[in-house]
């Protein structure tokens, strides 16, 4: 155990290592207990495993619920218990808000527009953004009044790239900040599908209930690799929680224009598939937020009547709480 001494720091690690992705993974853990005292995870099966191997650990909820409680995105405030009404987004405000991003950018509201997400680092952007205008020109002529949109990654090189790459591209091109999460929100759902690169965004996708399909590439050797040490089915986390091919998922040498296109088209024009990625939303959710619930509960008859006893269901708030009720049970112990 790292902390052996009351009056030494509290040694606390945000967010746990993938070691659920490789084989032997969690041989990790047990290095970790050497110097960390307690993990504070972000996907729900992470604690339980955590602690099998010796690590205190507590499920503190994804961040992005915090993300979409403070765009409202999700309809709501986490305070409340019914996780249908506090983060299913509302069809009115997200048909509002997508309105709102087409008048801002000029985009009529016949518009076909698909956004695009070809990852934030360089090396990715430059692989995979070549791959997904491709990919569009396959279905260009099945799209009435295409328009493409694009957030940013926050990284001069990134942007300087995009700019010039956009400037051959023969459909109407809208570059937003990648860093804001309204601007992001807003071009999900005045779009009509995403192209993913596999991450976060494509947890943000099945948020904004905007279907799309994730794709990656990758050096030769890296996917040998990758084959050779995964232990998991899928890359996506939709996926990986739901144990289930929701997000289509165009892989590697598999991820070509035209096997992307074909893809593509299913999710844009086949009602089945879009309503697929759209229902289980809901269930994603489920598995993200019943746990901090539990644990947001807790909290609440501790805090009783104080301020912070209404907001006990947000992510943020239980982490902070977590690292806070630890160090007083680590204190407790050392009295007695």
């Amino acid at each position: 155990m790292y902390n052996q001494k009351v009056d030494s720091p509290l040694h606390v690690h945000y967010v746990a290592p993938s070691f659920w992705a490789w084989k032997g993974g969690e041989s990790r853990l047990s290095k970790l207990h050497n110097f960390v005292d307690h993990m504070l995870c972000i996907l729900p099966f992470e604690d339980e495993i955590c602690r099998l191997h010796g690590l205190p650990a507590t499920y503190v909820g994804h961040p992005l619920l915090d993300d979409a409680a403070g765009l409202n995105v999700a309809g709501t405030s986490l305070q409340h218990k019914n996780v249908d009404s506090e983060l299913s987004p509302d069809m009115s405000m997200r048909q509002r808000s997508g309105e709102a991003f087409r008048l801002e950018h000029g985009l009529s509201s016949d518009a076909t527009i698909l956004t695009m997400l070809p990852g934030s680092r360089m090396q990715e952007v430059a692989r995979m953004l070549p791959i997904f205008f491709r990919t569009v020109q396959h279905l260009s002529h099945t799209l009435n009044d295409l328009s493409l949109v694009i957030p940013v990654a926050p990284h001069r090189d990134v942007r300087t790239y995009v700019e010039n790459v956009v400037r051959s591209v023969p459909f109407p091109v809208v570059l937003i900040p990648g860093g804001s999460l309204e601007k992001r929100y807003g071009a999900f759902n005045a779009s009509k599908a995403a192209l993913c690169t596999s991450g976060t965004a494509v947890m943000e996708l099945m948020l904004a209930k905007l279907p799309c399909v994730v794709a990656y590439q990758a050096h030769f050797l890296t996917e040998c690799f990758i084959h050779l040490r995964k232990k998991i089915n899928f890359i996506s986390l939709p996926n990986i929680l739901l144990d289930s091919p929701i997000v289509p998922e165009i892989l590697f040498r598999a991820c070509t224009d035209k096997n992307l296109a074909a893809k593509l088209s299913e999710v844009i024009f086949n009602d089945e598939v879009r309503q697929l990625q759209v229902g289980s939303a809901e269930r994603m959710l489920q598995v993200l937020y019943e746990p901090i619930k539990r644990q947001g509960n807790l909290f609440a008859e501790e805090l009783g009547d104080s301020g912070l006893s209404s907001d006990v269901y947000s992510p943020s708030t239980i982490a902070a709480l977590t690292v806070l009720y630890t160090d007083k049970h680590r204190r407790m112990v050392h009295r007695n």
